[in-house]
């Protein structure tokens, strides 16, 4: 769909022509290419990569291995392969801000190479990721992207996070690996990266904490400067990018004078010293390379560029000298030898893109390009509206389409072949998106450049036979009388198409306009049950649509079915108020388990509205997102003194939880969290209260409510605490001191506060039998 004028407006306020000019124009001064490397999205480097790019010109790339599924999200309740969806667009968003080239080693969320939670070890992670897929993949974006540096943006040392160790120890391997003729991973020519360089600063802070030291710096890469055009620290630059990783609360303001440099360390070489620059030793300007047969068109083209350089802010003058650059520089490719054209053709394809690119924008071209509709699927058509200005030059534009698809004038076709949208591409180039999109050709001066721009909004294909559904998880309590589901079956395509839905034997399932009404069994068995919907008597896909207002939407296509966990969880007899902070869906999952459940708004937070519950659940991180929590603190401790009990889930230290006031007595959150969290998610954990009512009433808590856990026990665990409270369980991780601090309760006058660092959320999410059961004690009276 168009944008909304408002939308246009800002995206047109945030790209002014002089600015796209001078990032575009920045692009040119060097040849060199350094690539990043890291496990999540979040992990690069963003103020030395601004540095590097709009200063000093360098082709700057990112090698990351997962989308970060496993992580926090402070915007909202995607997990898992959805929160990999919203990350992966988070990460080319902020790509957009640096310039940065993407890759990923993980291809899809069904991907070995998966963030399964926090890792202490690498050779865990490498383990569970599988070290030669891991190695290959990154070898074949080694050499794809065929880069002078790789720098890792943590070190391989005890106490950094498991899934960091990896891509850094990577690192070591592929230096040899990408070089390699008979490495059989990859089909492409070897390449040989000529410098490895590690972070010669720590990794210890809230969430990790380094045990050895840094290596030594060998150089420094000053980032302290500004940016002449914008005025911007490097610093704020790369903020600008970050705070995009808004699932993880990314975006800082730095302050003039709080900016850093970034010492590195020269790890391997494969080129003389001495290693005075990062760009030591390196072809550092197309007159650098040892290309005797082309010297005479290289030196043209690198005056032509020096000459646009000085020119800016004069488009004519920018147009005249990088058209003549872009001329010397094609007759430089053609003149190449084959062994010069192997070595750094890319090179000189990459400055013909950058050309390209300055000469459109220098030239003022305008294009837009919007369909009617952003959610296709094949057999569909669509209007497109196109609005030009040419400016200075004459252009040819065109669409460029994907398999599958065509054009009769304005309007686009998808036929039966056409693929659906991927929401986990493994590359992101920004400037040059994937079709479909516009091919501009751009004459200007006799000269005619070639770039791509994208479509207004891009445009997602689903599959014919698909459907929204909600819920895709569920549960039936036997413990409670329910044994109705109630699923929603939205956006089916084919239009009319016939919808039916797959239930176990015993079950039935009833249709009314677009919901299906299910109903169990009275004598169900506990265990986990499958319904498949299904369109046109096929099983159907189900589609899950990310949107978000700082990303560009996508879908996740799944199998369309229901997975229904039946339970036994006697509940205790209760009336439950929930303050959420938008990030779980506890509140949920108490209702479908059957228990009496509120939500509270910071304006239900008075006594006279407290003195109606018996029990009120603190959701995670709702102290950070609940502006009117801190001061409701001292009015609920008072109402758990006269007999209600308070449950606190898992929050961070700088969720404004304060160690000394936000619990009724004092509760210290550790940190760094690498100390204070267990993440092998079978983790033996031991009774230290074996006769405390939480742990048997109303539900026996045993050794099967411990088992089928999904990606860790739990995190940010207490480090210490009043003595009021008693730890109730230990566990640990494999050759790590037990920890206590992961359930603790205290009595609190009449009432009691328990405070609960197992992830309890995300298990109900996965459907974990035994969450719903611990959980259901968490909610009982003291007895």
């Amino acid at each position: 769909m168009p944008l909304k004028e408002s939308a246009r407006i800002a995206t047109d306020q945030g790209a002014p022509r002089i600015l796209d000019l001078w990032r575009a124009l920045t692009a040119l001064r060097s040849i060199v290419s350094f690539m990043n490397t890291g496990a999540h999205p979040d992990d690069e480097t963003s103020a030395m990569l601004a540095a590097l790019r709009f200063r000093d010109g360098i082709d700057i790339s990112y090698a990351c291995s997962t989308r970060g599924e496993g992580g926090q999200n402070d915007i909202g309740t995607e997990t898992t392969e959805a929160l990999g969806v919203l990350r992966t667009a988070e990460m080319e968003a902020a790509c957009d801000q640096l310039d940065l080239r993407m890759y990923w080693l993980s291809e899809g969320p069904d991907d070995p190479i998966f963030d399964f939670g926090f890792s202490k070890s690498g050779k865990e992670t490498l383990g569970k990721w599988g070290r030669e897929r891991t190695l290959a993949r990154f070898v074949e974006i080694i050499r794809r992207e065929r880069p002078d540096i790789i720098c890792p943006t943590f070190l391989d040392v005890p106490g950094q996070h498991g899934h960091h160790r990896a891509m850094t120890e990577a690192a070591h391997t592929v230096m040899g690996l990408s070089a390699d003729p008979d490495f059989k991973g990859s089909d492409l020519p070897a390449w040989q990266v000529k410098k490895l360089y590690l972070p010669a600063w720590s990794g210890a802070g809230q969430a990790y904490d380094d045990d050895l030291p840094p290596p030594p710096a060998t150089l420094t890469v000053t980032a302290t400067d500004s940016d002449p055009v914008t005025g911007w620290s490097f610093a704020r630059i790369g903020q600008q990018s970050r705070v995009l990783h808004a699932t993880q609360a990314m975006g800082r303001w730095v302050r003039r004078g709080d900016e850093t440099d970034f010492p590195l360390h020269l790890a391997q070489t494969r080129v003389a010293g001495p290693d005075t620059d990062i760009v030591s030793s390196l072809p550092a300007t197309l007159t650098d390379l040892p290309a005797p047969e082309a010297s005479e068109h290289l030196e043209i083209a690198q005056k032509g560029i020096d000459a646009a350089l000085a020119a800016f802010p004069s488009c004519p003058e920018v147009l005249v000298y990088t058209t003549r650059a872009l001329t010397a520089l094609r007759y430089a490719r053609d003149a190449l030898s084959a062994d010069n054209q192997s070595a750094f053709g890319h090179k000189l394809a990459r400055k013909e893109e950058q050309l390209s690119k300055v000469i459109r924008i220098a030239a003022g071209v305008e294009l837009h390009a919007t369909l009617a509709k952003d959610v296709l699927r094949p057999g569909d058509s669509v209007d497109v509206v196109f609005e030009t200005d040419p400016g200075a030059a004459t252009l040819d534009v065109s669409t460029f389409l994907p398999s599958g698809w065509s054009q009769n004038g304005d309007t686009l076709s998808l036929d039966k072949t056409a693929t659906t949208s991927n929401p986990y591409p493994d590359t992101y180039l920004p400037g040059a998106p994937e079709a479909p999109c516009l091919s501009v050709n751009v004459t200007v001066h006799g000269l005619t450049s070639t770039t791509t721009v994208p479509f207004e909004t891009t445009p997602v294909v689903v599959p014919t036979r698909a459907a929204t559904i909600s819920p895709k998880a569920e549960i039936i309590n036997t413990a409670a009388p329910n044994r109705t589901i109630v699923v929603r079956v939205e956006d089916v395509g084919p239009l009319d198409a016939d919808v039916t839905l797959k239930v176990p034997e015993g079950w039935h399932a009833e249709r009314t306009d677009n919901q299906f009404f299910i109903k169990a069994p009275k004598d169900l068995q506990t265990g986990l049950y499958v319904l498949t919907l299904q369109i046109e008597g096929e099983d159907a896909a189900s589609i899950q649509h990310i949107q978000r207002a700082h990303i560009t939407p996508r879908a996740l296509v799944r199998a369309a079915e229901i997975k229904v966990r039946v339970v036994n969880a006697t509940l205790p007899d209760v009336r439950v108020g929930y303050i959420g902070g938008g990030n779980d869906r506890i509140a949920h999952w108490l209702s479908r388990m059957g228990t009496d459940v509120t939500d509270l708004s910071d304006t239900d937070l008075t006594d006279a509205t407290l003195a109606k519950f018996d029990t009120i659940v603190v959701g995670i991180f709702a102290m950070k997102f609940r502006p009117g929590l801190s001061d409701a603190m001292p009015r609920l401790h008072a109402w758990t003194r006269n007999g209600g009990t308070l449950v606190t889930l898992y929050h961070r230290p700088w969720d404004n939880w304060d160690a000394e006031t936000t619990a009724p007595y004092r509760l210290e959150i550790g940190q760094p969290s690498l100390r204070w969290r267990v993440t092998d998610e079978a983790a033996k954990v031991d009774l230290l209260e074996p006769d405390h009512s939480l742990l048997h009433t109303p539900n026996e808590i045993g050794a099967d409510d411990w088992a089928n856990w999904h990606k860790e026990r739990g995190l940010y665990f207490a480090k210490d605490w009043d003595v009021a409270y008693k730890p109730l369980i230990s566990m640990h991780d494999p050759d790590e001191a037990p920890l206590h601090g992961a359930w603790l309760a205290a009595d609190v006058g009449a009432g009691r506060h328990i405070h609960m660092s197992l992830i309890l959320h995300h298990q109900m999410e996965k459907l974990s039998p035994g969450a719903f059961r611990i959980m259901a004690n968490l909610l009982a009276r003291r007895s």
